[in-house]
Formats: structure tokens, sequence, C-alpha cells
């Protein structure tokens, strides 16, 4: 197990690293490089409308590797992914910028974006099911979050490679060849997944299906349709707290409140390391308590602190920022350190690699996609603090909630309590 869920977190990380390296350098540096023709902040929109992509592909790629994980196993699509994610990723940093070849290049920048976005969709559902279906029912969820720390470790290092270049390069060598290096980096760490993943073994829960679904996204979308909306509108506000503290407030506290770029990377980066650390003992606790009870205590700390939290931001102090933040994402962790255990157990095995996949990446398109976008048109329209954005997310966060709470409890039943009769 330990092996195998160690695999399955570098993978995550290498292919979630390909994902945010591209979230910063939009909120950076992209939209004058590709969008040089555009206002600053239709620039900057302009930027995160090619992030957004990513996420429109990922149910795209749900739907294709999770037909593959369901036919074939979950194993090739660990492998695929990762291999198509690393390439799109490295093409990025290769791909010349407006200055260069005119509109081809925003053009190439939305397809390589895309297809980023296509081997995650496939990623998730892959690692998480191939963890899960192999731990004991008892720990399924303290295994199944190691996956679920490969997001915060890839953002560590993207970040980390971009917090290095800015503090070392000037604004103009950053600008000029200083961004790409990030990208260019994602080949060497894709190759090192791959090579983690090359020996893993298949799940066996996926073994034993004797009658494996034709074509299981007709049988997901016919039997288990509400499920899909049901869980695709209860992750949407983990993915939009997510990515207004990881993208949209590098692009807010910089370009409006003037902190430097290096202050907002390191508060963002200690928030995250803090998520990193909580995801395990959260785990433990949706083993204990169940999963359910985890995620609606994380939908209701994200209601009760969206406000605060544009208040801490807007004052541009970094150590208010960094505590805005801090509450943001525990209660957002508090919710996805259950999610790669909770999502497959709502779905049977034979649909389960499309089914939990596609609900998952229609969160991250209702969530992730717009929130950017959404959040940088609302702050631009409001005074210092941006209330729109905190109105915004409480708003997702009651939806959410609400979702949360018709899923059933998925938690499996102590041996004990299987075993011995009910009295009377």
């Amino acid at each position: 197990m330990l092996r195998l869920a160690t695999a399955s977190l570098a993978g995550t990380a290498v292919e979630f690293y390909d994902f945010f390296v591209y979230g910063t350098a939009a909120a950076l540096v992209l939209g004058p490089l590709f969008f040089p023709t555009f206002s600053p902040l239709a620039g900057t929109l302009a930027a995160f409308g090619t992030f957004g992509a990513g996420f429109l592909a990922r149910p795209l790629g749900s739907v294709l590797f999770g037909h593959i994980g369901d036919r074939r196993g979950r194993r090739p699509v660990l492998l695929v992914s990762l291999l198509l994610t690393g390439t799109a990723t490295v093409a990025v940093g290769c791909l010349p910028t407006y200055g260069s070849i005119g509109t081809a290049a925003p053009v190439l920048l939305l397809v390589l974006r895309f297809l980023q976005g296509l081997g995650l969709g496939g990623e998730w559902g892959g690692a998480v099911l191939l963890t899960t279906e192999h731990a004991p029912a008892g720990r399924r969820v303290l295994w199944s979050s190691f996956p679920q720390v490969g997001p915060s470790l890839g953002f560590l290092l993207a970040n980390g490679v971009m917090l290095g270049l800015s503090a070392t390069l000037s604004d103009a060598q950053f600008a000029s060849w200083g961004w790409r290096i990030p990208f260019w980096a994602a080949g060497v760490l894709a190759g090192a997944g791959l090579w983690l993943r090359r020996s893993l073994s298949e799940s066996p829960l996926f073994l034993e299906i004797d009658d494996h679904a034709r074509v299981p996204l007709a049988e997901v979308v016919r039997d288990h349709w509400r499920l899909v909306l049901l869980t695709a509108g209860a992750l949407a506000v983990g993915y939009a707290v997510f990515y207004t503290v990881t993208t949209w407030s590098l692009a807010y506290a910089t370009e409006r409140l003037g902190v430097s770029r290096t202050v907002m990377l390191v508060c963002v980066m200690a928030t995250v390391l803090v998520q990193g650390l909580l995801t395990p003992l959260l785990a433990l606790a949706g083993d204990r308590y169940g999963r359910r009870p985890l995620c609606l205590a994380g939908c209701a700390g994200v209601t009760l602190w969206m406000f605060p939290m544009v208040a801490l931001l807007s004052t541009g102090v970094p150590l208010l920022i960094f505590l805005g933040f801090l509450g943001a994402m525990a209660s957002f962790i508090t919710m996805f350190a259950v999610i790669a255990a909770y999502l497959p157990e709502l779905y049977e095995p034979r649909v389960r690699c499309t089914g939990a996949a596609v609900g998952y990446n229609l969160g991250g398109v209702l969530g992730g996609a717009l929130t950017p976008v959404v959040a940088t048109a609302l702050a631009e329209h409001g005074g210092r603090v941006p209330w729109g954005v905190g109105a915004y997310l409480t708003g997702l966060a009651l939806l959410s909630l609400g979702c949360f709470a018709l899923l059933p409890e998925t938690r499996p039943l102590p041996v004990a309590a299987v075993a011995e009769p009910a009295p009377g």
C-alpha cells in the first residue's frame, strides 16, 4: 500500500504541477505576452480565459480516460494521462509569443491548455481508484488521501520554482525567458512519474468484475445522472476557494493592492503547505467519523469565512492575508481530504472510473474554470474590499452545502456491527 500510494501521490503531484504552473503564469505574465493588444485588465481576463479552457477539457478527459479505466483497467489511465499532460506543458514553455507569430500564439496556447486539462481529467480518477480499490475498508480514506496530497505538493513545486525565478531575475528577464523554465521542468518531472508508475499492479476489484460496461458513460448518464449532478455541485465550492486563493488573489494583490509578487507567492505557498500537512489528519477523521460529516463541516466553514477572507486580503498586510487564506484552505481541505474515497464509494465498480471522474471534473468546471474570471470582473467594479467576490463564494458554498446534504454516507460499517445481529 505504501509503494502504491506513494506512486499515486508522485503522479498527481507532477500532473497538478503542470496545471498549477500555468495558473500562476496566467496571473503574473501570460496576459502581456500573449494578449499585448488588450488593456491590462482585458489581458488578465484573456489569460484566465485560457486557464479556464483546461477545466472545460477535464470532463472530456474524464469521459475518455474513464472509458479506458472501466473497460481496460485503472493502470493504463495513469500512464497515458501523465504522458499527455507532461508533453503539453513542455510545449507551452517552447511556444513563441504574440510578438513572434501574432494571433497564432494565443490560439496555440489555448490548444495546449486544453490538452493539459484533457490529461488531468483522466489522472485523478485513475490515481484515486487504484489506491482506493487496493486499500482496506477501515483505512480507505487515509490511503486515498495520498493522491490528494499530490495537488498541494505540485502547487508548492510550481510556485517554488516561480518564487525562485521571481527573486533572482529582473522583471524584464522573467518576462523574456524566465517564465518558460517551470514549463520545461515538467518534462523531467513527468519522466520521473512514469518511472515510479511503471510497475504498479492493477486494481484487484477491477479484476474481479465479470461484466464490464460496454459504454460506461451511457450507463452513468442513464442510471446515475442525479448522482453526477449532486457530486459536481457539491465539489464546486472547493475548486472555487482553491483557485480564488492560489490564482485570482495573485493577480488582484499585485495589480490592485501593490503587494509584491514574491510576498504573495510566499503567503499562498505557506497556506498550501499547511493544507498538505492537514490532509492525512483529516483523512483519519473521515475513516473514523464518516465522509459526509466532514464535507458538511468544510462547506459550513467556507460559508462563514469568505467575507472575512476578502476583508483580510484587502488590507495588503502579509500576515493578515495569510490568515485569511489559511481559514479558507482549512475549510476546503476538510472536504477534499475525504473526497478520493467518498466519490468512488458512491458509484458501482463497473462504471466507477467514469462516474467519479466526471462528477469530480464537472465540479471543476462549475467552481474552478470561471472563478478567476468572475472574481476579476467583480473586484474591478467594487471598492478596495471586493465584497462581491465574498458574496459569490458564499453563494457557491450554500449550493455545495445543499448538494452534500442530499448525498448518502458511504463509510463501511465496523466488522462487529456487520457480524452481530441487531437486538430484538
